[in-house]
């Protein structure tokens, strides 16, 4: 779908791991892109050059006059409190970031006549534990941290500015996004933090004994599916993973192969907090977006194992 009218979108985090592999995809697609990040976390490295960069944090009131200049029309909001433990230890923080913050965007977003909001929201955080079945979006969400709360609120104003201010939007509830520019962050990095672990030699540790299952989904894919998401699934929220559980020692084993790891794991009791599993239904984003997943664990690891072998090269 190329962008010939050159039509403006709003890339939020466009500096991070996800953002910065959307706004890569937006530019190749023919679109003007802003890149709105505050770079507490994202990196300068990232930036597209083909892209308009702003140095704004997603609460700062300069956020307004930014879009009222610019007047992009999709808005993909990526930015975001993403450590599950600071959220915890913090939850005035992960509020500010997530709630104040995701509010601030589309108040910004709806005065300066945005066509559409695209939100990146969680899937594993929201539903909680699901069992042995995986999660569909009629699923009663259980957020178990304030970080799922946070992503919860931000849903309900998405949907609250759709419903009383006409803008079209689409939530997208990612599973565990693993691939290249990926920062050791936390157990959602947990591919990113073994990958580096195990090319320098380090000691590798399994919560929950390595029995914790998740929905582990290549950053390519979820591209796809914000890209669809421009034309496809207004007033929907659509689960984004893969359908498969896989366990913490599974994933372990794969790295271990793509790397070449020589040392056997250290084994440690499931942290306070964490679920033992999480596995996303997306059949829904299947029927509505035309989407499914079609990078194997095992592929997507092996070019995220090799991106960060270039890295230590570097």
């Amino acid at each position: 779908m190329s962008r010939p009218d050159r039509e403006t979108a709003c890339v939020t985090g466009g500096a991070g791991f996800i953002g910065s592999h959307l706004v890569d995809g937006l530019i190749e697609q023919g679109w003007k892109v802003l890149i709105l990040d505050d770079l507490s976390t994202g990196k300068r490295e990232n930036l597209n050059p083909g892209a308009r960069f702003y140095e704004l944090d997603v609460s700062s009131p300069e956020m307004a006059k930014m879009f009222d200049r610019e007047k992009p029309r999709y808005v993909f909001h990526l930015a975001a409190q993403i450590d599950v433990r600071r959220a915890a230890h913090d939850p005035e923080f992960d509020a500010r970031v997530n709630v104040l913050g995701t509010l601030n965007l589309l108040r910004a977003a709806a005065q300066a006549g945005a066509e559409k909001f695209i939100f990146s929201s969680t899937g594993g955080a929201i539903y909680g534990e699901v069992g042995n079945g995986a999660a569909t979006e009629e699923r009663l969400p259980l957020p178990g941290s304030p970080y799922g709360i946070s992503k919860m609120a931000g849903e309900h104003y998405v949907r609250f500015f759709g419903e009383n201010k006409g803008l079209r939007h689409t939530v997208l509830r990612y599973g565990n996004v693993y691939g290249p520019r990926q920062d050791p962050w936390g157990e959602a990095g947990v591919v990113a933090i073994f990958s580096q672990a195990m090319l320098q030699g380090k000691e590798v540790t399994l919560y929950g004994h390595g029995r914790m299952e998740r929905d582990y989904v290549y950053v390519g894919d979820v591209v796809k599916a914000n890209l669809l998401a421009v034309a496809k699934g207004d007033g929907e929220t659509l689960n984004i993973g893969t359908g498969y559980g896989t366990s913490v020692s599974g994933l372990f084993e794969i790295i271990k192969k793509c790397t070449g790891y020589k040392l056997e794991p250290r084994l440690s009791d499931k942290r306070p907090g964490e679920i033992w599993r999480s596995c996303l239904d997306c059949s829904k984003a299947e029927r509505i977006l035309g989407w499914t997943a079609k990078t194997c664990l095992r592929d997507g690891i092996e070019r995220t194992v090799e991106w960060f072998k270039g890295q230590r090269a570097s």
